[in-house]
């Protein structure tokens, strides 16, 4: 991938790749020949079990205030990409990321907005030996039909508030496709990783993290709960696209703060880190 036009770091800022593409909330293709992508990167170990390629997809239908990705949420800040040469990319990878017990996670922007295509590059990864892992607010939970979540071995679920006031204000949408999604899940045992952005003044109340903590705790398919903490890395980029970004005097969360989640979480009988 690294002679690709979409190889980029998440971590660059990407605007107007392809000015043409569709509107990212009406997008539906059916066929998925082609992809918006982003970025992607390489060797990471954050994603999923073992060293991993991530691709970012582009386009959002979130727009959470702390975002460090905001060049994500038009499918036309991206790069056009066929599914083919996107899977001969993959390939070059497969036999390394076996060996180190890695695979393929598709991040974003939100996978879900294109959903034929990353279905179709799940199954090509599975069919390489890869493991896979989806990377999701679950907002779209809705568009991954069973036939969908068959290629998906761990899904990476962001549950960004419990508070549906406090959700609407974070991201600007509604909690309850994301906690219908995360039953479904559990219904179904799909091994999930639950990640949480701590951030201090916004989702930080004690009441809100333990809300998360006791839906989550009960499901036997999640497998830990991963607190993030809120940083400014992507604070460039609020500025150079002219957004305004309201988080700019906001700390990072203080380690006894983050400990104090991280034990909310264990208490209630969640596996956290």
């Amino acid at each position: 991938m690294a002679d690709e036009p979409w190889a980029h770091s998440r971590y660059d800022l990407q605007q107007a790749r392809s000015p043409d593409a569709p509107e990212t909330a009406t997008f539906d293709d059916p066929r998925g020949d082609f992809g918006w992508i982003h970025s992607y990167e390489t060797g990471s170990t954050l994603d999923g079990p073992g060293i991993r390629v991530v691709v970012f997809m582009s386009g959002c239908l979130l727009r959470c205030l702390y975002c460090h990705n905001p060049d994500t949420w038009h499918l036309k800040d991206g790069t056009r990409v066929s599914f083919e040469r996107a899977k001969t990319a993959l390939a070059a990878y497969a036999a390394p990321l076996r060996a180190m017990d890695g695979g393929l996670t598709i991040s974003g922007g939100e996978p879900l907005v294109q959903t034929h295509f990353t279905k179709r590059l799940f199954a090509a990864a599975k069919a390489m030996g890869l493991h896979t892992a989806l990377d999701t607010s679950g907002f779209l939970g809705t568009r991954a039909d069973d036939e969908y979540l068959r290629q998906v071995d761990l899904v990476l679920l962001d549950i960004k508030s419990w508070d549906p006031e406090t959700y609407r204000r974070v991201v600007g949408q509604d909690i309850k496709p994301t906690l219908q999604f995360a039953e479904r899940l559990a219904a179904i045992g799909k091994p999930v990783w639950v990640r949480f952005v701590l951030v201090p003044g916004l989702t930080d109340a004690p009441a809100n993290v333990e809300g998360i903590a006791r839906f989550v705790a009960p499901m036997r398919n999640v497998e830990w709960v991963e607190v993030l903490p809120f940083h400014q890395m992507g604070a460039f980029k609020w500025k150079a696209m002219g957004l305004n970004y309201q988080l700019s005097d906001t700390p990072m969360p203080s380690p006894d703060l983050v400990a104090r989640v991280l034990g909310q979480f264990r208490e209630a009988g969640c596996r956290a880190r």
